[in-house]
């Protein structure tokens, strides 16, 4: 098989393979230096695949980490039963903390409780922290150097963002328990379900048996672990 003339094959074949987001570097190294495409050959051929999957089940998306393979989030309520284990549903508040860091970062803990007006449990912050969704990016400089929060480039990948100007104005948002149900996110080992109490708005973690995890990269949308933890701040 000739490289050059069978690129889009190779690429193709190497993100099915991969199972996770490859970057155009990793895409060049798998290619002998005499061969080895440039940068701009491999993003034609990538956008054309990207057309080719169109109306499929399957479509080739870049992400923060690169590009991937995935399912489409119309196939995604079926592909899921594919998995025995139900995941766990995050609660309202978290998902609220998690939008607050999103859109406000860097935010320390207490700018979050400030805004919620409730306190933020640490069955929060060390969830998200676990998940490799937020990290710690520097801390204030007040008395007490509280941390401030930054999302990552793994919560960019799994919810299919290539970078934070992909995020839904605040207008766009629909209510969170909607968002909730749909995406049906899984919870990291050791974690259990959090719950919100649905009448007064008293928010209430309670921990509980159990270990679920999430699903194996590129088999559902916006469900891909990147690689590394970097930050990327931007001011709420």
């Amino acid at each position: 098989m000739n490289p050059s003339e069978n690129l889009k094959q190779i690429v193709e074949a190497a993100l099915l393979a991969s199972g996770k987001a490859m970057t155009l570097d990793k895409l060049q190294d798998l290619f002998d230096e005499m061969e080895r495409p440039d940068k701009k050959a491999l993003r034609k051929v990538l956008e054309e695949l990207a057309e080719d999957f169109q109306n499929r089940g399957i479509e080739v998306r870049e992400v923060a980490s690169g590009w991937r393979i995935q399912v489409t989030r119309a196939c995604a309520p079926w592909v899921s039963r594919l998995w025995e284990e139900k995941p766990a549903r995050y609660s309202r508040a978290l998902m609220e903390t998690l939008a607050l860091i999103a859109y406000r970062q860097p935010i320390t803990r207490g700018e979050i409780e400030d805004i919620r007006g409730v306190s933020v449990s640490s069955n929060i912050m060390r969830t998200l922290l676990e998940r490799e969704w937020v990290r710690i990016v520097g801390h204030r400089d007040v008395p007490g150097r509280p941390a401030l929060y930054g999302t990552t480039r793994d919560f960019l990948d799994y919810f299919g963002l290539k970078s934070l100007d992909d995020l839904p104005t605040l207008a766009e948002i629909r209510d969170l328990d909607v968002i909730n149900e749909e995406l049906k996110l899984p919870e990291p080992d050791g974690e259990g379900a959090q719950t919100m109490d649905k009448e007064g708005g008293d928010m209430q973690e309670q921990e509980q048996a159990g270990s679920e995890t999430g699903k194996e990269p590129g088999t559902a949308p916006d469900s891909q672990a990147g690689s590394g933890q970097e930050s990327h701040e931007k001011e709420g």
